[in-house]
């Protein structure tokens, strides 16, 4: 049997951050963000069409308390909350009584917001029966500095969330020992963003075939168990990170105790969907 695994984790999901808000319980909000990116983190079927998977939605609590107007209210809120938006869209469904349901009312209507990949954060409130989601693109941080920074960041924040016991999705987990370092898999981290953002596509395989194993194999690193998260539009270390621990299986892959390192970069390019995407790649040597 091989000592290898490969994680193919959904692409970019917070599990680890509720979201509050004067008309909605956490749990519910909670929910339905789970089901959106897990809907998300699928290809779907939408009008007709077939849709590649998108990433992770990360929970802001800024959009859950957002009550949407006229454009020039909605932006004068959205300054007032210190959220800088690159893009926006609301939706609002009535009815349903859980997230289930609404779950099943508003992607029955609204997939192609949904699915749409230039999205990368959310925010749930809910009105007595009338449920309100806020899709949007924040503006990039004006301090991520260079890809190396921001992935030892990234390395903190983890080893952050490994310091504790934590819930992902039906899973629980242990404190785990902290990551190291590894500029091997930095480097293969920092290769697969630059190619999703050069050819503009979202994926754990990239357009020649390879997977997160090939790669850093590629880069001479020998491993005996690897894996990957990936996330756009993030425009933060903070953001990138809110959207794993939103998703059970980034989650998972964060508080797995069988990796001991760690290589994360990100990559921009302004003519792509998503003008930033984030790269995780954890590893365990032979």
């Amino acid at each position: 049997m091989p000592t290898s695994i490969f994680h193919p984790v959904a692409c970019l999901l917070g599990v680890g951050l509720l979201i509050g808000s004067a008309g909605v319980h956490a749990d519910d909000a909670d929910v339905l963000v789970s089901l959106i990116n897990d809907y998300r983190s699928s290809a779907q079927t939408c009008n007709g069409a077939s849709v590649e998977a998108a990433g992770p939605l990360a929970p802001d609590e800024r959009l859950a308390g957002l009550q949407v107007s006229s454009g020039a209210q909605t932006q004068a809120d959205l300054q007032r909350a210190g959220y800088r938006a690159a893009s926006l869209q609301a939706i609002a469904v009535s009815g349903p009584k859980n997230a289930e349901a609404a779950m099943m009312a508003i992607g029955s209507r609204y997939c192609s917001a949904l699915t749409d990949a230039r999205f990368a954060e959310v925010g749930v409130s809910r009105r007595g029966d009338t449920w309100q989601v806020v899709l949007a693109r924040p503006q990039l941080s004006s301090d991520l500095g260079d890809w190396q920074a921001a992935g030892r960041e990234l390395l903190a924040q983890v080893n952050g969330a490994r310091a504790a016991s934590r819930r992902c999705g039906k899973r629980t987990f242990d404190a785990a020992p902290e990551l190291t370092w590894n500029a091997v898999l930095a480097t293969t981290a920092r290769g697969h963003s630059e190619d999703m953002a050069k050819q503009n596509y979202f994926g754990h395989q990239d357009l020649d075939g390879g997977n997160v194993g090939t790669r850093a194999s590629a880069q001479g690193y020998r491993w005996g168990r690897i894996g990957e998260n990936i996330a756009a539009g993030q425009g933060s270390v903070k953001q990138a990170m809110a959207g794993w621990l939103a998703s059970p299986g980034h989650c998972a892959n964060i508080m797995n105790p069988d990796f001991t390192e760690l290589g994360a970069a990100f990559a921009i390019d302004p003519r792509s969907d998503a003008g930033i995407y984030w790269t995780q790649v954890f590893g365990k040597p032979r």
